[in-house]
């Protein structure tokens, strides 16, 4: 029976989940009688606990790692990199600054996201564990970054001031150190207190699950409602709302992928590509409304290249 906060289920039925690579770890130095099938030799198991579907390890069987989401992440880098600079120009726009800082820490997150799901580093070695253990700090810190910008878009504080950067910052930070210091935790078992998991074939870990799962859903839905209220009630515009629609289409849209069609994509792709890279494209595609639907509710520039020639 699944309890919650059990990685079991989505580390079997879920390709390329990243956080199995922390349990792949935790079972590989404390029951590795666990791992079976593709899984029991790290040499060339997936990303996964044994899992229905994966893309072996870079060489092994012809694979060429997860190359389809590394591709998908480089070009999503180049995007959100144009993005950014985008948002730089832009310097009298309310809220310049702390959307750009949500569109770093999301550019953050694709290399390492590359990186643990890519199938190029082997299962339970230490560099991957970290990786790992950094990405989904990472993971958490952007959707509290989103939310930021949300709050900040009430202006219940004023924008680019210390008075919303402090408290903007200090949740970010407090949000990659507490996930990435758990994820650390449940991966190498520093400590007892988050890890292993018992039983061990439940993969269990309700603080990960909560800052991995719960957390990033939440804050999506509650940026959306913020957001509703803003465009809505406070600006009374209907056009830019219908960019936060779509935003929340594509968002919705690539979790549909990545935990429903991926498996479907890697039985018909022979194990060579899972749904990951379409979940990645719609993901980035979502952040890119993001930016127009910023654009669209801010004062524009005021010809930036009048006050501030180049």
């Amino acid at each position: 029976m699944t309890h919650f906060g059990d990685f079991e289920p989505l580390c079997h039925q879920v390709p390329s989940y990243p956080w199995c690579n922390l349990f792949y770890r935790q079972l590989q130095h404390h029951n590795s009688s666990v791992l079976q099938g593709s899984s029991a030799d790290p040499a060339s198991a997936p990303v996964g606990v044994n899992p229905e579907c994966g893309i072996p390890l870079v060489g092994k069987d012809g694979s060429l790692a997860n190359i389809a989401n590394i591709i998908a992440c480089a070009l999503s880098m180049i995007v959100v990199l144009l993005l950014i600079i985008w948002t730089s120009r832009r310097r009298a726009a309310v809220g310049r600054i702390e959307f750009r800082l949500f569109l770093a820490a999301y550019f953050l997150t694709l290399p390492f996201q590359l990186i643990s799901t890519g199938s190029f580093l082997e299962q339970g070695s230490t560099a991957l564990t970290a990786i790992t253990a950094i990405h989904a700090g990472l993971v958490a810190a952007t959707f509290w970054s989103l939310l930021g910008n949300a709050i900040v878009s009430t202006q219940v504080v004023e924008d680019g001031t210390l008075s919303a950067l402090v408290p903007f910052n200090f949740f970010t930070l407090a949000f990659f150190i507490a996930t990435g210091y758990i994820a650390l935790d449940v991966g190498f078992s520093f400590t007892s207190v988050f890890g292993p998991s018992n039983p061990a074939v439940d993969l269990h870990s309700i603080p990960l699950f909560v800052l991995t799962s719960i957390w990033p859903g939440a804050a999506a839905i509650l940026y959306f409602c913020v957001m509703t209220y803003v465009v809505l009630g406070l600006l009374n515009e209907v056009r830019p709302m219908w960019y936060y629609v779509l935003a929340a289409v594509l968002f919705v849209l690539s979790q549909l992928d990545f935990f429903l069609l991926s498996k479907v994509i890697c039985r018909g792709a022979a194990h060579k590509v899972d749904g990951t890279f379409v979940a990645t494209v719609l993901e980035t595609a979502a952040v890119t409304v993001l930016y127009f639907a910023w654009r669209s509710i801010t004062e524009d520039s005021w010809e930036d290249d009048m006050y501030y020639p180049r």
